[in-house]
């Protein structure tokens, strides 16, 4: 299915409009939540999308069977150097396009609700949806919430947020909606012979790669462990490279080696324990699996969101939180030797983890949703 854009003038009565996205963290949540009211049986053409022409969410929403109108603009980079000033005016300038052509599609569509994700993407609808008094909630994936998302809850919007203490006035905790794969999983760890699954995202996270290839250097003499190491499409052939340069005919590790995995949750099936960023997306599936993790918080990531969650759950004792700059294979190596010297410590973390985990999250929003547009 094609991504049409709505650009006739003809006026079609929407239920919900979505608005936001640029990366996955935003776009996945939002499709949980769209799925959901369809579930609940709103006409699935009843509930629009709009986002951004160059975010993840113009290709991912049309394969998901949801309409979308793409507006220009992307987000700003966080530099000054003589390319990201020239990048961040024409952002600016599309940005500045995409605010009437955001109020055309509302005036169009007419939706009873707005929600907004979060996002650049989100901006035009949030700030159009407050000035035609549209009811709206906005939902905050992470710990720290995003500057969107606290513009539109002081011009009066609902705030639905993932993570408690979540700075946002009147907030109500949802949860972060996944996918009904995931949120209706049930690990089978094998206590016998655990699994370490080190990932970081469809492109990859270097630090990540490098620290599971010194594992491999660690553990190499070990038979009792498995890794399972999800590189992402970026990385793969310079990871693939360096663990051949590594292996050695006499290695008794068994060390998987996958450059994307599709269906994750098939491997938080069988892990032990994860070592990762601290994303939305991962922190809320980590919490509704019950999944124990080390996790290494992106450096520079906007509002330092990553570290944020990664201490929402290191501080409810569900994961260990490692920083960037120290997180080199032998320290690594330590921290996950502690952990799988200790099976009841990491019961105790995947119980911790699940206390966290709102695998009901969606519903959660789609009763917000709901609530305001029948008001």
């Amino acid at each position: 299915m094609s991504a049409p854009v709505v650009s006739d003038g003809v006026r079609t009565d929407v239920f919900a409009l979505v608005t936001g996205g640029g990366t996955g963290g935003h776009v996945y949540p939002a499709l949980a939540v769209a799925e959901a009211l369809v579930a609940r049986g709103h006409d699935p053409n009843a509930i629009r999308f709009v986002g951004a022409r160059r975010g993840l969410e113009a290709t991912a929403v049309p394969a998901a069977g949801f309409q979308i109108d793409v507006l220009p603009g992307r987000g700003l980079r966080r530099s000054l150097s003589p390319d990201a000033l020239r990048a961040n005016a024409g952002a600016l300038a599309g940005t500045a396009r995409a605010f009437p052509e955001a109020w055309g599609v509302l005036r169009r569509s007419r939706p009873r609700v707005v929600l907004g994700v979060g996002g650049y993407a989100s901006l035009p609808c949030v700030v159009g949806a407050r000035a035609a008094r549209i009811p709206t909630v906005v939902h905050e994936q992470n710990a720290a919430p995003g500057a969107v998302n606290r513009l539109a809850v002081r011009l009066g919007a609902h705030p639905a947020v993932s993570l408690p203490g979540t700075a946002l006035r009147g907030a109500v905790l949802t949860g972060n909606p996944v996918r009904r794969a995931v949120a209706e999983l049930v690990r089978h760890p094998d206590p016998a012979h655990p699994v370490v699954l080190a990932f970081g995202g469809s492109l990859g996270a270097r630090t990540v790669n490098d620290a599971a290839l010194g594992l491999y250097d660690a553990w190499r003499d070990r038979s009792d462990v498995s890794v399972v190491h999800v590189t992402g499409r970026r990385d793969y052939a310079a990871c693939a490279a360096a663990l051949d340069a590594r292996r050695r005919p006499a290695d008794r590790l068994d060390y998987e080696l996958v450059e994307y995995e599709e269906h994750l949750e098939r491997r938080y099936a069988v892990a032990t324990v994860a070592l990762c960023r601290a994303g939305a997306v991962t922190v809320a599936e980590l919490t509704v699996t019950g999944l124990p993790a080390l996790l290494v918080p992106l450096p520079g990531a906007p509002h330092d969101h990553q570290t944020r969650n990664a201490e929402s759950l290191a501080d409810a004792g569900a994961a260990r939180l490692l920083r960037d700059a120290e997180a080199d294979g032998p320290r690594v190596a330590a921290e996950l030797d502690a952990l799988l010297a200790d099976p009841a410590r990491l019961d105790a973390m995947g119980d911790a983890a699940r206390a966290l985990g709102r695998p009901d999250a969606a519903a959660r929003v789609a009763d917000l949703v709901e609530e305001l547009a029948r008001a």
